[in-house]
């Protein structure tokens, strides 16, 4: 049988035949790492100490460029399991800007699986994954913002189940992407 895409109302149609803003798609990679699968050991391996700052209470982990605003953040539960990436430009800076840029800041750590990275357009978001489940206004840091939020719910338990990308209302690209597994 040949590869197929599920369409709402449960048909099933080719792959060929759906336009691609039309299908079921969900992700499982936000910065090189796998929501549910992945432990803390693999992204300290990838995004090395510096810049590293952590809660033990909470398991939260961040990467965080104060100079850029950029952050990677990370949710792990009790086995050091990821629960939760996030990537975002939203960050405070502070202007102390250093003359080398950290690791973490690499451009291939600012992408989903499926190619969306950091600063596309609201447009691509919907090529890449189709119409939202739901969306709206939201705001963080000052900045007013447009939600788009995605479930994943009919890609099975053992991946990530909802993505939530969040983007500027001025401009209409992507600021911010969080994965999260099982769900925020």
């Amino acid at each position: 049988m040949a590869p197929g895409v599920w369409l709402s109302g449960g048909r099933l149609a080719a792959q060929d035949d759906v336009p691609r803003s039309a299908r079921r798609i969900n992700e499982t990679l936000l910065a090189g790492l796998r929501p549910g699968r992945d432990t803390f050991a693999i992204a300290e391996k990838r995004f090395k100490q510096k810049s590293l700052t952590e809660d033990h209470d909470s398991g939260a982990k961040e990467w965080r460029d104060t100079c850029s605003g950029r952050s990677i953040h990370l949710d792990v539960d009790a086995k050091s399991v990821i629960q939760s990436v996030t990537i975002t430009a939203l960050g405070q800076r502070n202007g102390k800007c250093a003359e080398r840029q950290a690791e973490f800041l690499d451009p291939k750590n600012w992408v989903t699986g499926l190619g969306l990275r950091i600063g596309d357009s609201q447009d691509r978001v919907t090529d890449y994954y189709g119409e939202p489940n739901s969306s709206g206004p939201a705001s963080k840091n000052g900045q007013d913002l447009a939600l788009m939020f995605y479930q994943f719910d009919f890609a099975g338990s053992d991946v990530p189940q909802v993505m939530e990308v969040l983007c500027a209302r001025d401009t209409g690209r992507v600021v911010e992407i969080t994965l999260a597994f099982p769900s925020l």
